[in-house]
């Protein structure tokens, strides 16, 4: 049986007291004020701080979506079905669903993305980038004062094969990435490659430390590497995963540098699960069936190891493939 979606948006104008404009998709409603974002929806409403709100806003627009499910915290948040995307209140939140007061609409992927494209931008105060860590950017507290397109629509980085070969994501340089205030001891030269004459556009090699030392945000993962569905996504992370990321898919973690610590929990329930220390060196893999959240005092490298493929997602719901890596 098709699933019937919902189609109806709206954008309502600046309000005058805030200067802010409010939002619609389906029957859900957003609407924010200087400290508060402010979701509703029939017989339910929710509220957010601006900052946790924002940051959250953000990550679910530059990863379209991502993989799985991502908690904005533990009652609003969306889940991607690869073209089509649910947004839901308390589906994954125990003490809603018992109460029955759990609520959710699906979209097409565009219809959903384009509002909240346009929220994130109306919402972004100038000075403020949501993709920053803290330290390293304005607040987002206030009414309505600029924007900062810039900042919202950077374009995440996805190599066709791998940074630096000919024709693919170039490397990053003092031009257009400054190497960040807390990687200022990593090293930067880059290796030699010779390759053999036909083969320029073949081989190559770039200097993957150098190469996140430059990132310019936090949290978020870019493809530097691809074979086949074996993805490569490293990234810097400082102070904390802006969302809980449920996932549809076994996804591994190797610790580049420094230490991020992970609060795993259920992915229905919310229920807490591990906590897992990572320093410089380790690796681990989170489940299928969870969700989780990092937090990183210093900032981090992370290189996040993603099988691309979009049918794990029906395997694991099958029972066809499993929801761990290996079995002891």
């Amino acid at each position: 049986m098709s699933t019937v979606l919902s189609t109806h948006t709206d954008v309502t104008p600046p309000s005058n007291a805030t200067g802010y404009r409010g939002f619609a998709a389906g029957k859900f409603k957003f609407e924010r004020d200087a400290y508060f974002a402010r979701i509703g929806w029939p017989g339910g409403s929710h509220t957010m701080t601006i900052d946790v709100f924002m940051r959250a806003l953000m990550r679910d627009v530059a990863w379209g979506f991502f993989y799985g499910t991502v908690n904005f915290d533990g009652v609003f948040g969306t889940i991607n079905h690869y073209g089509e995307v649910t947004m839901f209140a308390g589906r994954f939140n125990d003490a809603y669903r018992k109460a029955g007061r759990d609520y959710e609409e699906r979209f097409k992927s565009d219809d959903l993305m384009n509002v909240f494209k346009a929220m994130v931008k109306d919402w972004t105060n100038e000075g403020y980038d949501p993709f920053a860590a803290p330290m390293e950017t304005g607040v987002p507290w206030g009414p309505k004062q600029g924007d900062n397109e810039a900042a919202v629509t950077r374009v995440r980085v996805t190599a066709r094969r791998m940074v630096g070969l000919p024709g693919d994501t170039p490397r990053r340089t003092d031009a257009t990435h400054p190497v960040n205030r807390m990687f200022a001891d990593v090293a930067q030269d880059e290796p030699l490659v010779e390759a053999e004459p036909g083969f320029e556009s073949d081989v190559g090699a770039f200097n993957l430390f150098a190469y996140l030392s430059r990132s310019d945000v936090t949290w978020n993962p870019s493809v530097c590497s691809v074979v086949r569905d074996s993805l490569f996504c490293p990234t810097s992370e400082e102070f904390t995963l802006p969302v809980e990321h449920g996932n549809d898919r076994v996804e591994w973690f190797v610790q580049l540098s420094d230490e991020i610590v992970w609060d795993v929990k259920d992915k229905e329930t919310g229920r807490p699960r591990a906590r897992v220390k990572m320093r410089a060196g380790d690796i681990a893999c989170m489940p299928a069936d969870i969700r989780h959240q990092g937090y990183s005092t210093k900032r981090s490298m992370l290189l996040v190891w993603e099988n691309g493929s979009s049918k794990i997602p029906a395997l694991i719901a099958e029972g066809k493939a499993p929801v761990v890596p290996v079995s002891f």
